[in-house]
Order: structure tokens, then sequence, then C-alpha cells
């Protein structure tokens, strides 16, 4: 993220785009509402009529998969309206011609079928992002769960250079995650290309530092992706295979697409260890479980979606009867185990090796983090008066040698499986406020599975449950060429009559049955957020009210869950 949440307050405009954030981020909602009691405009693009629609200047409600075609389309407009900053672009970027021929073939008229947007619509949306004066873009998974996801990133980021909309406050570009802590993940190298702080494997310079520091002789191959991992398990010859499977915080059963490959996988890799505070769907394939501390029961530091490190604190001691270890001590065993001695006495001491070993990171010490409370990286001088970076690329100077931006010249492609006569419908994932990713922490809150259990909802257009003569709460089936799932139907104008959509976490409703795996060549995210489908009435609704309890309840035993009657139904 290039500048901060606290500065989204005080941007002129919000061009928020594929990102719900009521259900994703409900802190990061209330900045976007405070937005608009200041005075912000707000451009809403999203395929749904979403909270922030509500409440935004101008709702895009594009055609699912779209989302190039129309950013190149406003990217024609600002320039065929000479509203571009010519002095930034002249000053700071490079490519600039090369992706003013690519946008002129997207005009608002060319692009009205694909993405289903009026050509007003898109002139009007170009024109306020480009005059507010201060623009910041906000994404979330609406645009990286694509095949064509860094792609779509890299044309977000054109509209920001072309108008001037970086380097200073309340503008840029922010990229609101989609997973607690997937920045402090990425920081910290658990990436397959990178050590600690984006420190590339391949540079020999930055591959001997890390020996040196570590004592070891390391590798300057780039890993394997963690969606590539069925590839390697079931198609990769004998020499490449992977037969070991470390899964810790992760429930890859549960949150993959095309689970069945999934399964398949999990179940001829020879050894497969899960390490997590409670046990989940991989679980059910693990040979070694090792239960570990929750949030509030260990120490740390905490990487925030705009690059913020926090504290965490040890809140509660674990049950004295519970045989729990944190992440670190475990991590430090193994390692000990197998031959390579890790000796921590505390967190800070892994922090302190962490910031001595990445540049960007070198001054955000304990001290500094106790007295600021928040350190946003950059942050290279261990000076008390050094807090950290709010926002990126200061005065238009760029992270690149040169110092300056580059245009991105890419055509939009349509998703990989289009909707067809036998799956007519487009499935996209979604979230909702009430649980958590996979709900490995919500679904083992008794509250909110009181308030929402098994087997989840598919969110449909009234017309099309007119059309397949399904009502609300009804159980109905959901295909895909990978398999089938069950659900309860939600009717909702919210949604366009082609699409439907179905939230991750649920075990009997798992639309990950239904996902594929088609990945970004880039960034390995699949593309979760379309393919076909087909959604079926079924006539016998007791038959499966019975079948969504036994399978719910067949599952919970499988997975060594205590179960209680309460009422006659399993708690």
């Amino acid at each position: 993220m290039s500048n901060g949440v606290h500065e989204i307050e005080d941007a002129k405009l919000l061009f928020v785009f594929g990102y719900n954030g009521a259900d994703s981020h409900p802190i990061v909602a209330r900045r976007i509402v405070r937005a608009k009691r200041k005075g912000a405009q707000i451009i809403c693009v999203d395929p749904r009529r979403i909270e922030t629609a509500r409440i935004a200047d101008l709702h895009i409600q594009l055609r699912n998969g779209s989302n190039l075609a129309l950013v190149n389309s406003i990217a024609h407009v600002i320039i065929e309206e000479g509203l571009c900053d010519d002095k930034f672009i002249a000053e700071h970027s490079l490519g600039f011609d090369e992706f003013k021929e690519l946008a002129a073939k997207y005009t608002p008229e060319s692009v009205a079928e694909i993405t289903q947007v009026s050509p007003e619509d898109i002139r009007r949306a170009a024109r306020m992002y480009a005059t507010s004066g201060q623009s910041m873009i906000l994404y979330g998974m609406g645009v990286c769960q694509f095949a064509q996801a860094v792609n779509v990133v890299k044309g977000l980021a054109n509209l920001a250079i072309m108008t001037g909309n970086f380097g200073r406050w309340g503008v840029g570009i922010g990229p609101v995650r989609g997973q607690n802590n997937v920045q402090g993940a990425c920081d910290m190298g658990a990436l397959p290309n990178s050590y600690p702080g984006y420190q590339n494997v391949t540079v020999p310079e930055i591959q001997a530092k890390f020996e040196k520091a570590w004592g070891v002789a390391l590798s300057n191959k780039v890993g394997i992706p963690l969606t590539q991992v069925p590839h390697y398990v079931l198609h990769e010859s004998e020499e490449k295979k992977i037969r070991a499977y470390y899964v810790f915080g992760e429930d890859p059963a549960q949150s993959d697409p095309d689970l069945a490959e999934v399964r398949e996988s999990l179940s001829k890799i020879e050894l497969v260890i899960l390490q997590d505070i409670y046990m989940n769907r991989t679980g059910q394939y693990a040979d070694v479980i090792l239960p570990s501390t929750g949030w509030n029961e260990h120490d740390g530091v905490f990487s925030c979606c705009d690059r913020g490190f926090q504290r965490i604190r040890k809140v509660i001691e674990p049950p004295a009867d519970a045989d729990v270890l944190t992440d670190w001590e475990i991590i430090s065993r193994i390692s000990t185990a197998i031959g390579y001695p890790m000796k921590y006495d505390n967190t800070e001491q892994i922090w302190n090796e962490v910031i001595e070993l990445c540049p960007g990171f070198y001054g955000a010490t304990y001290e500094k983090l106790d007295k600021y409370v928040n350190i946003q990286w950059p942050c290279r001088s261990r000076d008390l008066s050094d807090k950290g970076t709010s926002f990126l690329h200061k005065d238009g100077h760029f992270a690149n040698p040169d110092g300056k931006a580059k245009f991105s010249s890419i055509d939009w492609q349509p998703p990989t499986e289009l909707e067809n006569d036998e799956y007519p419908l487009i499935l996209s994932t979604a979230r909702e406020v009430g649980h958590y990713s996979v709900r490995t922490m919500s679904g083992n809150c008794r509250l909110l599975r009181n308030l929402e259990d098994e087997p989840g909802w598919v969110q449909m257009n009234p017309e099309l449950c007119d059309e397949l003569g399904v009502k609300h709460g009804e159980l109905v089936k959901v295909l895909s060429k990978r398999g089938h799932c069950v659900a309860r139907c939600l009717p909702t104008d919210r949604v366009k009559k082609q699409a439907v959509y179905m939230t991750y976490q649920w075990w009997i409703g798992a639309c990950n049955e239904l996902t594929i795996a088609s990945l970004d060549p880039i960034s390995n995210t699949p593309e979760y957020k379309y393919c076909a489908c087909r959604v079926e009435k079924i006539a016998d609704q007791a038959w499966a009210e019975k079948y969504v309890q036994d399978e719910y309840l067949n599952i919970r035993q499988s997975m060594g869950i205590e179960l209680k009657k309460i009422g006659g139904r399993a708690a």
C-alpha cells in the first residue's frame, strides 16, 4: 500500500475497486465513511451493490471479469480529454507513449458490451478521478483473485501515475489485504522468491548476506508457490515431487480452489504436518498435528496492510492442561531436531535479527514500537525521531533504479472459464462479516455459530430464484465442472441475474469444490472470482435438511471435535 490507512479519510476522492470493506475490514470501512462525511466523492466499482455503493456518488456495476477493459477505458478518457498531469508524467515516468497507443483502442463505446457499463458512466468516473486533486484507489480481492489480477493492478497504477496521484498525502494505491497479516507474511519472506524484507533470492550479494548471518549454504533458486503444490504432487516427475508439506496457520483443504484436486494431493503426500490453534479440514490429512497458541497467548510483531509494524502482547496464559507452544518455539525445536540449532529466549531477539538483515525495517526497534505504537516501513534509521514512512514515492521518486514509474501496456483478456449452456451462471466467491476466513477461529465461537452456521448461503438475483422456483432459505445444489455443494438460497437484488456469490468458509456449502485452479502467471493467485456454474432446485427439502445435518456431524466427528447434544442438535 503506497499510503496509510489513516490517510483514507483525507482523500478528496476514493476509487473503491473490487473491495467490500464493510464485510472484509469494518474498521477500514469506517475510514471510508469518515472521508464521505468530510466531503470526499466515492466511486464504487463492483458487480454487486455492496455497502460502499449505497454511499457512493457513482456506482459502476460492471460485468464480472471485465476489470482491465474498464480501467483501460477510464485511462482512454483521461488522455482524450486532456486530464493527465503532463508535468508529472514527463518528469517521473517512462513508457507513456506506448501506453497511450494501447489506451486509444479502449473507447467507452468499444468496451460497453464487455463491461456492461454505459459510456457516460465511464467518462464521468474518469473526470471525477482525474480532477479531484487528491484521489486514492482502494482495491481488494475483486481485483486480486483473477487470472489477470496483476495486470489490473498495473492498470490502476497507470491511472495514479498519469494523474500525479502518487507521492503525497491522501493519494496513491491501497491494496487492502484479503487475510490477517498477509502483509506480515510477505514482509518476513513467506514468498517463494524472496528473503525477509523483499530481498530477492537470486541476487548473489543478498544470498551471501543471509548465508553469513545464518551460517548455512542457501539455494538461489525460486521456490514453489502454494497454489502449485497439487501440480508438484500429482503431475511432476519423481525427482521433483513434493514429499512433505508443513502447513501452519493455513487450511488449503478449505481455502484452495478445486478442492477435489487438493484433497487428492494431500492424500498422496508422504508427510503432512499441521500446526494450528484448532483442528481444520487440512488436519484430516495430517500425519502430525502440532497445537500452537492463539493470538492472545503470545507476543510478537504484526504487519498491518499499510506496512505498519505493531507489537502484539500476551494477554493470557494458555490453559494449564493444554499441550501447546508458540509457533516460534515449535519451529525452533523442529529446526534444532533436524540439525540446525535455533535458540531464542523471546520474540524481541527474533525481531532484532529480522531488522538487522532488512534495511527497510532497520529502524523499527521494539523501543520505537513501544513509543509510537505503529511504525510504517521503510524505517531505515534507529534515531527515535524516525517514525517510519506514511506514504511512498515522495516527490515522484519511485523505487526503481532510475527513480521513475513505469507505465504498463496490457490488453484485457476474458476469464479462463466462461459460462455455457450447461453451466450458464458466473460463480464468484465473497466474504461476510460474521465469520472470518475459513472459520478456524470464528467457527469455534458458539455465539457466531448460532448466528450463522452450515451450510451457508448462495446469493442469487430474485429473477433467477423465480425461474428456478426456489425460495429464501431453501437448500439448492450448486455445480461446476469440478464438483458440487449444497447451500441455502438467499434472494437479493444486490446481485445481477447472471452471477451468484458464495462465501468459502463453509464445510457443506464449500464453494471451493466448484472454483477453478486457474492462476495469475505472476502472482499465482487463483481465479476465485470467476468460473461457470449452475444452480439446481432440490425437490425433497426434508431429505436435503437431513443431509446437511448428517454431513456436518460426520465432518465434525472425523475431525475429532467433541460433540454435545443441545436440544437434539449437535453443538
